[in-house]
């Protein structure tokens, strides 16, 4: 894909790709997930749900971790210069503050989920062969705090990357300057 001035768009490389599609893939289903259990009544179904969502919140850690070591090790490709100057400022402020914020974020949201289980008590055990170190000692009064982080942090993180997703649509069909295709695989 090229931009307005016949200059090729350079995408991101397979792995920067998968590291991408899996970990948005993931956090929404763990999203989805926390959403569903959190109405259920007490059962062995929703006992399996809880599991999964923290397995999942664990994947999402450990993949974050090693998406940002990648990325500190391998530059993304840069904005197009096209691109870049028909940005308004608040546009590329918006672009590069959303990433940020959704890096930390793929840190937070897990590590407070981790921390709520450890505070009521409920140790991880990562897929039920790995337990994981307690992060806190049991506190209920702890353990409703982290709750209510837990929660306003992964809503937080939702919208940034609805902010993602549509900004990326309206370069895909409103701009139509190519800038998904530096992300999508297979082009």
């Amino acid at each position: 894909m090229k931009t307005g001035q016949n200059t090729p768009i350079q995408r991101y490389g397979a792995v920067a790709m998968l590291f991408h599609w899996v970990l948005a893939l993931a956090i929404v289903i763990a999203f989805v997930v926390g959403l569903t259990v959190e109405d259920m009544p007490l059962s062995p179904s929703k006992v399996k749900l809880i599991n999964w969502h923290k397995w999942a919140g664990v994947g999402i850690l450990a993949l974050s971790a090693l998406r940002l070591v990648w990325r500190i090790t391998h530059r993304p490709p840069a904005l197009p210069g096209a691109i870049e100057q028909a940005m308004p400022g608040w546009q590329r402020i918006a672009h590069h503050g959303t990433h940020h914020l959704m890096y930390l974020l793929f840190f937070v949201v897990p590590l407070l989920g981790w921390a709520y289980s450890s505070a009521k008590g409920y140790p991880i055990v990562w897929f039920g062969v790995l337990p994981l170190p307690d992060l806190v000692t049991p506190n209920k009064e702890l353990a409703e705090v982290l709750e209510e982080a837990h929660g306003a942090a992964a809503f937080a993180l939702m919208g940034l990357v609805g902010l993602h997703v549509a900004a990326a649509l309206k370069h895909q069909f409103i701009d139509k300057d190519g800038l998904l295709d530096r992300m999508r695989p297979g082009r």
